[in-house]
């Protein structure tokens, strides 16, 4: 569901994907190997979202700010199921947790990690590969070379998704009986520290 708003059209590099439930509105850049899930509402209607290249932007994420500001989602930006980006400024192979608040005026700091379910107030600047959690959020640590490789890998599942949408995802009738023999999917990336658990 894309929309001009008052003569701004969104801009969508074609190799973005935009799954059909989700909404772009006005003043918004997209750029290459985008992914936009079911649900997301990214709302240029007051101002300028840019999201470059290689970013996703999860389920229900809402992405807005105040009259007159522009944000950026800087390349990489990995914003989980959820979260809401309210007129921050994210940086490069960020990621941000599921069902997250950043609030107006926040700097996230390239390489940083926000975990889930947490608040960063506006004003908040975030240093580069912080690792941020709780409400308010508060900074505990260093992002370390192996926590950004993790995430990287990740965020590169999701760079390969929307040609996987193009050329596959398509809408049916549901069977009723699951198919004998049916096959299995690939375990191809672990939550973090999983791997070091066996």
């Amino acid at each position: 569901m894309i929309y001009e708003f008052e003569g701004f059209k969104p801009v969508i590099h074609e190799s973005a994907f935009i799954h059909k439930t989700a909404s772009v509105i006005g003043n918004v850049h997209i750029g290459k190997d985008v992914y936009v899930g079911p649900g997301a509402a990214i709302r240029g209607d007051w101002g300028e979202i840019v999201i470059e290249d290689g970013c996703n932007v999860q389920e229900n994420c809402t992405i807005h700010m105040f009259p007159g500001v522009s944000l950026r989602l800087q390349e990489g930006a990995h914003i989980g199921h959820g979260a809401i980006i309210h007129g921050a400024q994210i940086g490069r192979n960020c990621l941000v947790g599921m069902n997250s608040v950043l609030m107006d005026n926040v700097e996230l700091g390239e390489e940083s990690i926000v975990g889930a379910l947490s608040f960063i107030k506006a004003d908040t600047i975030i240093p580069p590969r912080s690792l941020v959690v709780g409400n308010p959020g508060k900074v505990i640590k260093q992002v370390s070379d192996e926590m950004i490789a993790w995430k990287t890998e990740g965020t590169k599942l999701y760079q390969k998704l929307p040609s996987q949408c193009v050329n596959s995802l398509r809408e049916c009738e549901p069977l009723r009986v699951a198919e004998p023999n049916r096959a299995k999917q690939q375990t191809s990336y672990l939550t973090w520290g999983a791997d070091r658990k066996k």
